[in-house]
C-alpha cells in the first residue's frame, strides 16, 4: 500500500458557520446536477452520513431540481438494517430524500447478507449499473477516515484500490470513532477518482488539525484520506466551518 509523499495541497475553503457553508454548498450541488441531467440526462449524486451534511442535505430537499433524474448513491453505510440507529440509509431518507428530493432514486449498500464480506460481488454489480458519479459528498473523521476507510482495517486495502471494484467490505478496528458498528460497506477508491466532483465537508478544530496532520508525509493507512489529499489530480474541493 503506497505512503503519502510530498502531496499538493487542495485548499481549504473556510466559512463563517455551518449556515454559510450550507447556503454556499447547496448552490453549488444543485448547480452540478442541473448541469449534469441537461448534459447527459440524468445525475448521480453519493453521499454520506454523519451531522456535518445533515443541512445540506435539507437544504437540497427543497430545491428545485428534476429529482426524479437523479440517483443518490450511498457513499458507505454501516451493516446494520435501515430502521437501526447508525443506518446512514435511514439518515439519508429522513435528511434529503424527503420534499421535492422524495423523487430522486436511491441505491443503498446494505443487503440480507450476515456480512459486507458476502455481500460486496453484488453490490459491485449494483453500483456500476448507477454509473459514474457526478458529485460524492464526503466527511472525515478525527482519525483521518473517509467513507468506511478506516486506519488499519480489514478490507483497507481493497478500498484504496485505484483499481477493481466500485465497493469494498470493511471490518474496522474498534475506536471511539467506530464505535460498536465495525462491520461497512464503502465505495472505493476506484469509484471515486471517477467522479467528477469530490466534496469534502469538515467542521471543528479537531478535524482542521486531522485534516493538516494527514497532509503530512505518512503512511495511508495510518489516515487513509491522504490516498485523496495526495492525489492532485482529484476534482477535490474541501470546504470547513467550525
Amino acid at each position: 500500500m503506497p505512503s503519502g509523499t510530498d502531496a499538493p495541497l487542495h485548499p481549504v475553503q473556510r466559512h463563517a458557520g455551518i449556515e454559510a457553508m450550507t447556503a454556499e454548498l447547496a448552490g453549488q450541488v444543485a448547480a452540478v446536477l442541473d448541469a449534469a441531467i441537461r448534459a447527459r440526462g440524468s445525475a448521480v449524486l453519493a453521499v454520506s452520513g454523519g451531522s456535518t451534511p445533515a443541512p445540506l442535505y435539507r437544504a437540497l430537499s427543497q430545491l428545485d431540481i428534476d429529482w426524479a433524474r437523479v440517483t443518490v448513491l450511498l457513499v458507505d453505510e454501516r451493516w446494520v438494517e435501515p430502521d437501526k440507529a447508525g443506518s446512514n440509509e435511514g439518515f439519508v431518507r429522513e435528511t434529503l430524500l424527503t420534499g421535492k428530493a422524495a423523487d430522486a432514486r436511491f441505491i443503498g449498500l446494505k443487503t440480507p447478507d450476515l456480512s459486507p464480506f458476502d455481500a460486496a460481488a453484488g453490490l459491485a454489480m449494483r453500483v456500476r449499473d448507477a454509473g459514474r458519479i457526478d458529485l460524492a459528498v464526503l466527511g472525515m473523521g478525527s482519525d483521518g477516515h473517509t467513507a468506511s476507510w478506516f486506519p488499519h482495517a480489514r478490507g483497507l486495502e481493497a478500498a484504496l484500490s485505484a483499481e477493481g471494484p466500485p465497493v469494498a467490505a470493511i471490518e474496522a478496528r474498534p475506536s471511539a470513532v467506530t464505535g460498536d458498528h465495525l462491520l461497512r460497506m464503502t465505495l472505493t477508491r476506484a469509484a471515486l477518482n471517477q467522479a467528477r466532483h469530490l466534496l469534502l465537508m469538515i467542521r471543528g478544530e479537531d478535524k482542521l488539525a486531522a485534516l493538516e496532520a494527514a497532509r503530512a508525509p505518512g503512511p495511508v493507512e495510518d489516515m487513509p484520506v491522504r490516498a485523496l489529499l495526495s492525489d492532485g489530480a482529484l476534482p477535490l474541493d474541501i470546504h470547513w466551518t467550525d
